[in-house]
């Protein structure tokens, strides 16, 4: 679980959304927001006092964002780090005499270095936990030959599940120089009472961004010695391979790893493989990974078996899901897979299948990932291929599923995401009430310019705001259709409307809370901007969320 720290929570300003320009805003489309608020906030435009102080600090606020955005320099900064990067005097993380291109290209560098940091806290070390469940007891029940001598008692009649088999593995790196790594690695697997396990120490030194090669000495099942490399040939063709010399009591025992690989175009790489030694075996696969789909076509010839593999993986990204069907047969027999693999927060996934397959009957394998840590269940259900254990092994874990997201996730997701909101709104409780002040005032400021414009658009039969409002917007249908809104709004049809120019409304894509005359009602929640405005004479209305552009009159 990730905690904020109290100087993410600060609401920051944002100069574009202020002066309602895109972020690739040119030098003219800066001089004109600037123009066009000075227009409403210069104090030379105010006579009474009190108004006079409002626009002198609204007009501070303008000239301010104007500032930044006019100078390169300081708009490269202000576009990587915000205002706190403008605000360090001495800033130490990019020189302030370097050019823009040059800031931004160093910031970017330095915001990647900083992710792979985070990568690897969150990360490190990585492992692999296998346990294997033998359920066949439940559809296969062991029947003595002997019951009809001996009455069953309670006992005897539950059914056995044990587990057959587990497996460990955990890694870590540690980085010597920039091109040299060395990984310390473990694996221990236990099966019906036996146990083996291993250590391995690696060293991979990269010689460039084509090549790389690895030293590693293993020990455990009797010690061995591999090396292995990677070559990138042309901009289509790259090579990886090895060798392994295992020593045993009955001598050494060689083995050899090669795969050469082409892309075909821009999704489609093929493969070619060949392992050698022990077990010998010849592959070929061609994998075609698009945005939406994924295809596995891979042909395997080899003792002691061969096989044929077909596999297809629907992406639906909206939902962050994946649904995946593949067919495998061989020498071995035949097997059916179906599943689906869910994303169920920012670094977990959870992904289930059913395996149907003869011999080996069915099996639901469920595998939860943790960042780097793998935790893989395979519940081998029943022997033979029946109706129940399928439909079991289907529907029990999408309804485990459902209740576990409706009745615990979701509830936990809430109440931090409640904390957090309730966190913000402590850490900027005054600068809140500073922004609802200020924003009364530039609507005080803007009532002049409102009724000039509002007059222009409606002598032209142009575009008029009847009603703007912001922020939380909930509306609840009742029996006679009736539509009611929630308090957490703040009127803003005069803003909006002196944002109209020649019967045309145009807002970017930024939070609408930074707009003059705005502010932020329900600090947390999704908030959205919904406008009744006559054009033509005609009545429309639009509503929009927070962060969505807007050109109005809509065609």
């Amino acid at each position: 679980m990730e905690i904020d720290s109290d100087e993410e929570n600060i609401i920051e300003e944002d100069f574009y959304s202020f002066l309602n320009i895109p972020k690739e805003a040119t030098k003219e489309e800066i001089n004109n927001a600037y123009r066009r608020l000075s227009r409403m906030y210069h104090p030379d435009k105010h006579v009474d006092p009190t108004l006079k102080e409002k626009a002198e600090i609204m007009f501070n606020k303008t000239k301010r964002a104007y500032e930044v955005l006019s100078d390169p320099h300081q708009r490269a900064i202000y576009d990587s780090l915000g205002t706190k990067g403008l605000e360090t005097e001495g800033w130490e993380i990019v020189q302030r005499t370097k050019t823009p291109a040059e800031i931004r290209a160093e910031y970017e560098k330095l915001a990647e270095e900083r992710a792979e940091r985070k990568k690897k806290q969150a990360t490190n070390p990585s492992g692999n936990i296998t346990i294997a469940v033998n359920a066949t007891d439940l559809f296969n029940p062991y029947d003595d030959l002997f019951e009809d001598e001996y009455e069953k008692d309670f006992i005897s009649s539950i059914p056995n599940i044990e587990v057959s088999s587990m497996q460990f593995t955990q890694a870590v790196d540690f980085p010597l120089t920039q091109k040299d790594t060395c990984t310390l690695s473990g694996q221990l697997q236990t099966q019906n009472g036996t146990g083996q396990g291993g250590v391995n120490l690696s060293w991979r030194h990269i010689f460039s961004h084509k090549s790389w090669a690895e030293l590693e000495l293993t020990a455990g099942s009797g010690p061995a010695i591999s090396f292995k490399g990677f070559r990138t040939l042309t901009k289509r063709f790259f090579w990886n391979g090895g060798t392994i010399l295992q020593f045993t009591p009955d001598g050494i025992r060689p083995g050899i790893m090669s795969t050469m690989a082409m892309q075909i175009d821009k999704h489609s790489v093929g493969y070619v493989s060949y392992q050698g030694g022990i077990r010998s075996v010849f592959s070929t696969q061609i994998i075609r990974d698009t945005e939406f789909n994924r295809f596995n076509f891979s042909i395997q010839v080899g003792v002691p078996h061969s096989s044929v593999l077909l596999q297809y993986t629907r992406k639906m990204m909206n939902q962050e899901l994946k649904l995946k069907v593949a067919v495998k047969a061989g020498t071995f027999g035949g097997v059916i897979e179906y599943g689906a693999e869910k994303k169920i927060s920012k670094h977990s996934n959870l992904a289930f299948a059913v395996v149907c397959g003869i011999p080996s009957g069915v099996k639901l394998k469920i595998r939860l990932t943790r960042a780097s840590q793998i935790y893989s269940f395979p519940i081998h259900l029943c022997e033979e291929i029946m109706p129940a254990p399928i439909f079991y092994a289907t529907v029990v874990p999408l309804v485990v599923y459902v209740v576990v997201k409706k009745g615990f996730v979701e509830p936990f997701l809430r109440e931090e995401k409640s904390k957090k909101v309730e966190k913000q709104k402590q850490n900027n409780y005054n600068k809140l009430l500073e922004k609802r002040k200020e924003a009364m005032a530039a609507q005080e400021l803007m009532n002049a310019t409102y009724t000039r414009i509002r007059d222009e658009e409606s002598n032209k039969k142009g575009l008029v705001i009847i009603k703007a409002i912001y922020g939380k917007i909930i509306r609840d249908s009742h029996q006679h259709g009736d539509e009611e809104m929630t308090n957490e709004v703040v009127d803003v049809t005069i803003p909006v409307q002196c944002l109209v120019k020649d019967s045309k409304l145009v807002i970017h894509d930024h939070t609408k809370s930074e707009l003059p005359g705005f502010f932020d009602p329900s600090l947390g929640d999704e908030k959205m901007l919904h406008i009744i405005y006559n054009y033509h004479d005609q009545p429309h209305e639009v509503t929009i969320t927070d962060s969505e552009a807007l050109r109005l009159p809509k065609t």
